[in-house]
């Protein structure tokens, strides 16, 4: 306690410019009501959005329709529920959601025995797959409380459990498939012109294409013609003779090769997303690492079979002419169909990039599998073009997936597995085109599998390049359990030692300090809550550094008004120990910030989540033990007339 002489110069508060921050002049009972109210409204919506986290989320199985005539319903519900009570196991409630229907029930131990009754129950051995059974987490958070948007914290892969992948993209084969297109829009160019071209099947080399021609002059020509789209600084365009043939050489420059790169990254991401999306898993995480690979992190997902199957699997359609008399044999390639040999034109008139939706059917008339397909306005264009000139004649559609290929090289005397992929090809259907084809068309000839897969693949989108798992690893929810609980009692036990140390020392300033870091704990939830940011293992950690550097604003404050009232009343000391302290406080925040914003910016996964959590708790901190402890102090301190102060 401290007992300095009275003076009536009034407690002067700058520092109320900025929240917090030093101005001139101001006396004890000046400040603005307008603050207090800032100050009520923050702590309010901080506690109002932050309390989703106190209902944590029930263990749920998450039933959906695959290839059965039976829909989701609440009778479907009931049995279920009535089967696993039979069974032993307690569920909480059944409820119909979007994706399906849900059952809740008490723990992750009942999660898994109930998948396996309802997946032999739903699912008989020896026939097709009628439902699917995924592992889910449902959500107990009040309505009222999820109608303003107020939703709890996502936990990331290492708090919540799940499967995590690392995907290698083939930028080999993405380039290939680059520049196998811009060949074949080369061709396109020339044949409008009536530029006749020597077609050869080794067009494409490395990050190169070529091109020769009968003569020099239909080379010059063809070089007048497509000039203006293959130029500098994008490509490096040079006439060569090969083996005495006129020709020109087309290499793709550095940073088209980059930019192929990136766009193939992306087309990859959209795809694994939408096919992520598709598996009903709560907060999926797709990113990009380095130049060629993806990271994908599936939390709650304990079974990751079904997860890996989907991802790993890569597939897209072609769909070519059959070849007609007049076609040259340059243009024509042969393919095994039912037992026999069929000429293919060699021309794509489309993929499947251009479909926008596919879904599995059943042909009307005989009741066999199909695929209902609908295109992008470009593609049923293109379509169009291609099948109406050719009412009568048959068009093949072609299946290529990708799959995975591991061998086993010896590498300086060690056994090295190298992962590879491989492009399996093979006719679906060759069928007679009855009438110009369009938007819509469908695709038979398949089987229930089959469908079922090529209708997921298209619905989730083609690929650029093909990809495959180089690292596959599963965290049980046990050890997520026991995460959250270690780091739990880690953020218990810093904080309440640091409450008690500041309680103790600065006596009712550390009371106000103490109240000041509870209401940051809070706000930091709530605005993790609203940004929808994942809340990972190291991201506790950044939570409590927070806490540390919060502390350390309070410490510095309460420190230089203690040395200020060894010469000042209380009216004078307090305002100064605020304004003195907070450009020092400002400058260690914002260099803070900088290297979280850095981190953020250049790091992934658990650096990303430590980043997260300190450059929000820096933002929430600053706002607390300035503005927040300086309004408290001055309900408590703020008379002009204060003789004593508790530091």
């Amino acid at each position: 306690m401290f007992n300095p002489r009275n003076q009536s110069s009034g407690l002067g508060m700058p520092g109320f410019g900025l929240p917090g921050g030093p101005r001139r002049g101001g006396a004890t009972g000046r400040i603005a009501p307008w603050r207090y109210l800032v100050f009520a409204l923050v702590v309010s919506l901080g506690g109002l959005y932050a309390a989703p986290n106190l209902f944590p989320p029930d263990f749920a199985l998450q039933i959906s329709v695959d290839n059965s005539d039976r829909p989701v319903n609440h009778e479907l519900l009931a049995e279920l529920a009535d089967r696993l009570e039979f069974e032993g196991i307690a569920t909480i409630g059944t409820e119909l959601a979007e994706a399906g229907g849900l059952i809740r029930v008490s723990n992750a131990n009942d999660q898994l025995h109930a998948g396996a009754i309802l997946q032999e129950h739903l699912n008989p051995l020896g026939e097709d797959r009628q439902f699917v059974v995924a592992f889910n987490l449902a959500s107990t958070t009040p309505d009222w409380l999820r109608a303003i948007g107020a939703e709890p914290m996502t936990l990331g892969l290492d708090l919540k459990g799940g499967a995590h992948f690392l995907l290698q993209v083939d930028m080999e084969e993405a380039l290939a498939k680059r520049l196998t297109d811009e060949v074949e829009k080369i061709k396109d160019m020339l044949r409008e012109e009536r530029i006749r071209y020597r077609s050869t099947d080794d067009a494409v080399q490395g990050n190169t294409l070529s091109v020769t021609f009968a003569t020099p002059q239909l080379r010059d020509r063809a070089i007048e013609v497509i000039e203006d789209e293959f130029r500098q600084p994008d490509y490096l365009l040079e006439t060569t003779e090969p083996g005495g043939r006129a020709g020109f050489v087309i290499t793709v420059q550095d940073a088209k090769l980059r930019e192929i790169e990136s766009s193939a990254i992306e087309q990859n991401l959209t795809g694994l997303r939408n096919r992520i999306n598709q598996l009903g898993v709560a907060e999926p995480l797709v990113q990009r690492l380095g130049r060629a690979r993806i990271a994908i992190d599936l939390p709650g997902v304990q079974d990751s079979a079904e997860a890996k199957r989907k991802i790993d699997k890569f597939a897209n359609l072609e769909f070519r002419l059959e070849a007609v008399a007049n076609d040259r044999a340059s243009e024509i390639e042969q393919w095994p169909y039912e037992g026999r040999i069929v000429d293919l034109n060699k021309r794509i008139i489309l993929t499947g990039d251009h479909v926008v939706h596919a879904a599995q059917g059943r042909d009307p008339e005989n009741g066999m599998p199909q695929v209902d397909i609908k295109l992008d306005s470009r593609g049923g264009e293109m379509f169009h073009e291609a099948t109406a000139p050719n009412i009568g004649r048959r068009m093949a559609v072609i299946f290529i997936e990708h799959k995975s290929i591991v061998t086993t090289e010896i590498v300086d005397g060690e056994r090295v597995e190298k992962l590879t992929s491989r492009a399996d090809k093979r006719v679906i259907s060759l069928a007679t085109i009855r009438a110009a084809l369009g938007y819509n068309f469908r695709i038979t000839g398949l089987s229930v599998r089959e469908a079922q897969e090529l209708a997921f693949l298209l619905r989730a989108g083609a690929l650029a390049a093909p990809m495959y798992i180089v690292e596959e690893r599963t965290v049980g929810a046990s050890l997520g359990e026991e995460n959250i609980e270690r780091g739990m009692i880690a953020v218990g036990i810093g904080f309440g030692l640091v409450l008690a140390f500041m309680l103790v020392y600065y006596k009712v300033f550390g009371l106000i300090a103490n109240i000041a870091l509870t209401l940051n704990l809070v706000i930091l939830v709530a605005v993790m809550s609203v940004l929808e940011a994942t809340l990972t293992l190291p991201g506790i950690a950044g939570i409590v550094l927070t806490v540390g550097m919060a502390v350390d604003a309070n410490v510095l404050i309460f420190s230089r008004i203690r040395e200020e009232l060894k010469s000042n009343p209380p009216a004078q000391a307090i305002p100064a120990g605020y304004d003195r302290a907070f450009l020092t406080i400002l400058d260690a925040n914002i260099t803070t910030l900088f290297v979280a914003l850095i981190l953020l910016t250049i790091g992934s996964g658990p650096i990303a989540g430590f980043a997260v959590t300190l450059s929000i708790g820096i933002i929430t901190s600053m706002f607390t033990a300035i503005f927040g402890s300086r309004l408290l102090v001055h309900l408590i301190y703020g008379r002009a007339r204060t003789e004593k102060v508790w530091i």
